[in-house]
């Protein structure tokens, strides 16, 4: 697998739902046919912009220039930025301005932001009116290869994380690749946690290629564009398979499990962000799999050789506060897990490797290997 050696045109994929199906679109500057496109696909439409304070600096007046070009009217809410807006308080906002915007059951609501915002303007379009169409514009990694794509919605409640929310499929996304040229150098990392998984759980050809190229898809070259889009086929063959997430769609949430009870214990804040809790689960994951002889040690550090090589966190130790109460707690963090939406009948469920690049559902997991297997983990030195 080698990437393209210069920038191609934009790349579209298509999420094959039947009547529901709609394109990603993925280059750089494609921000730039937003207009255009929502012009082809919704002519006469009426728009209302969802974006954080962050990104509406760099890019809600690009995104207001290329609707208005095309001639479409269009509003804007701004939320302030990270999981703060991905609560109640949130969400009645966003929905009272949409509200008070008389965006129509016709018109579109546009996501313009990371992985908060697109969760939080797609539930707020799944209840306005009891459902109003929208379009995802992801500006960070791990919404252009996570969050926007495949419908699911919602907020955070204090008890966990996502545990509100409803699948509301957009119906077109739109990722330009130059606009993570102004992430930060961590929330890039972040996102690219994302990026490895789709290697790890289902794809060990593009694991090794990733651990060849991750400079490159730093950089900004056409590595990123392909980095990308390989992730988006992946994801988007798997909602095209498995949409409500009845089966197959479950090994999504690689590291997940742990990484959601670690985001909450923290209190979604930015002492950890998503991306970097899903490399510590991904990483626990794969030595819990190596403890239960699923897997070697030597694929499991392998995994956490290409974390670390790329900047993410891989340890317990190595989260912010790492000693304050209910995170070096075994038992408060096994709570949290028993939050996890795949839980079923109080059984947990882990998704566990059986080498890199084939994850497995390992469904009625016993939790006291799971909470010895903690422990040890809390135990080691920092």
């Amino acid at each position: 697998m080698t990437a393209p050696l210069k920038h191609s045109d934009p790349i579209n994929v298509e999420v094959a739902l039947e009547n529901r199906a709609y394109d990603i679109v993925i280059g750089r500057g494609v921000l730039g046919s937003l207009g255009e496109r929502v012009a082809r696909l919704r002519p006469g439409v009426c728009t209302a912009i969802v974006t954080d304070r962050n990104v509406a600096k760099h890019w809600l007046e690009p995104t207001e220039a290329s609707l208005a070009a095309s001639g479409i009217p269009t509003s804007h809410i701004v939320v302030e930025e990270g999981e703060i807006s991905k609560t109640y308080a949130g969400l009645e906002k966003v929905s009272e301005a949409l509200i008070a915007a008389k965006i129509e059951r016709n018109d579109l609501v546009i996501a313009l932001g990371g992985g908060v915002v697109g969760d939080l303007a797609g539930f707020a379009a799944s209840i306005l009116r009891r459902g109003v169409d929208f379009v995802q514009v992801p500006t960070s990694l791990l919404a252009q290869v996570d969050s926007s794509v495949g419908g699911k919605t919602g907020i955070n409640s204090p008890q966990g994380k996502n545990l509100l929310g409803a699948f509301h499929q957009p119906v077109l996304v739109i990722a330009d690749t130059a606009v993570l040229d102004t992430l930060s150098p961590r929330q890039f990392r972040a996102g690219y946690a994302e990026v490895a998984k789709y290697g790890v759980l289902g794809d060990e050809a593009f694991f090794s290629w990733l651990e060849k190229n991750h400079s490159d898809i730093v950089k900004g070259g056409a590595a990123r564009e392909h980095a990308i889009a390989t992730s988006c086929r992946a994801k988007a063959g798997v909602v095209s398979r498995d949409e409500r997430e009845t089966g197959e769609r479950a090994l999504l949430n690689l590291g997940h499990t742990f990484g959601h009870a670690l985001e909450a214990a923290t209190g979604f804040s930015d002492r950890l962000f998503h991306g970097e809790g899903v490399a510590i689960g991904m990483t626990l994951a794969a030595q819990f799999s190596a403890k239960l002889g699923m897997i070697g040690e030597s694929d499991a550090a392998r995994i956490e050789r290409h974390l670390i090589e790329a900047g993410l966190p891989t340890r317990l130790q190595d989260i912010a506060g790492f000693a304050q109460e209910g995170l070096a707690d075994a038992d408060a963090l096994m709570a949290l897990m028993a939050q996890d939406k795949k839980v079923k009948r109080g059984k947990l469920t882990f998704i566990l490797l059986e080498a890199v690049g084939r994850a497995v559902i390992a469904r009625d997991v016993d939790p006291v290997p799971v909470r010895d297997f903690l422990k040890e983990k809390l135990a080691q030195k920092a």
